[in-house]
């Protein structure tokens, strides 16, 4: 494994780093995390990473920087780090909106430059993260993927692609939780208590998601075969359809797109 900075470690970057710290064929001396507040990443430094808050001395002991700050803050690290970055170095940002042209307007065209939009499920390894850069090089796109390999599943799109990502992987997380919390309130009005109608609806969901992983088949082909002729399936989906279900689902996903290009 090649040298690591996390700068700006807070949850995300704390996320990526113990998934990391899983793979125990990795040393934990590769990595340099960085914090305003450099105590509270000391769980890190008693597994052996680097802590410090000093950006510029992790980012040039580094060979990959990964930028887990603000989107504001973004183009100020970036310029507080382009005396010690090389075109060997790899920058990857996870910062919402900010491009790859505006990154490459503070460090040049001729810097490695990846953004990358993981979502909260990282700090389970079960996040999606989708990337993209301004380097086609197989090399380096390996290396970007096995960072987010940690945490969950990764996937390369085109950055025209990148605010779509955000909406699906990242907000997307708050609409399931939100359908979830709805199936629990509903399952409490027909009699379970709180507890066991969320383990219920939890585990339901998991097994929905993983039929369509492992099976690899469109949705409605797996609800086809739950949906018996006059049973009480088709009877809740159809009523939800008729209160607009998918239709205000849709409208959500449109809303908060275009939210983000405001």
């Amino acid at each position: 494994m090649k040298n690591l900075a996390l700068i700006g470690t807070g949850n995300l970057g704390t996320a990526i780093i113990e998934g990391i710290l899983k793979d125990k064929s990795l040393n934990p001396s590769n990595i340099y995390a960085t914090r305003n507040h450099i105590e509270k990443i000391g769980h890190l430094a008693e597994k052996g990473v680097n802590t410090l808050n000093n950006n510029v001395l992790a980012a040039k002991k580094s060979d990959v920087i990964l930028l887990c700050v603000k989107p504001y803050k973004v183009r100020e690290v970036l310029t507080e780090l382009k005396p010690v970055l090389t075109p060997e170095k790899l920058v990857i940002s996870v910062a919402t909106g900010i491009s790859i042209a505006d990154m490459e307007a503070v460090t040049g065209k001729e810097q490695v430059l990846f953004r990358a939009m993981p979502n909260t499920a990282a700090s389970v390894e079960e996040a999606i993260t989708c990337i993209c850069g301004n380097s086609e090089n197989e090399d380096n796109k390996r290396e970007v993927s096995q960072i987010f390999d940690h945490i969950g599943k990764t996937v390369f799109i085109s950055e025209e692609l990148m605010d779509a990502a955000t909406v699906i992987g990242a907000c997307g997380i708050a609409y399931v939780l939100r359908f979830i919390r709805a199936m629990i309130q509903g399952g409490i009005e027909i009699g379970f208590d709180a507890q066991t109608a969320a383990t219920l609806v939890s585990q339901t969901v998991k097994g929905a998601a993983q039929l369509l992983i492992e099976n690899g088949l469109h949705p409605e082909q797996e609800i086809d075969k739950v949906t018996t002729p006059k049973g009480c399936t088709i009877a809740g989906l159809n009523e939800m359809e008729h209160q607009g279900f998918s239709s205000s689902l849709i409208k959500g996903i449109k809303a908060s797109y275009e939210k983000i290009g405001k």
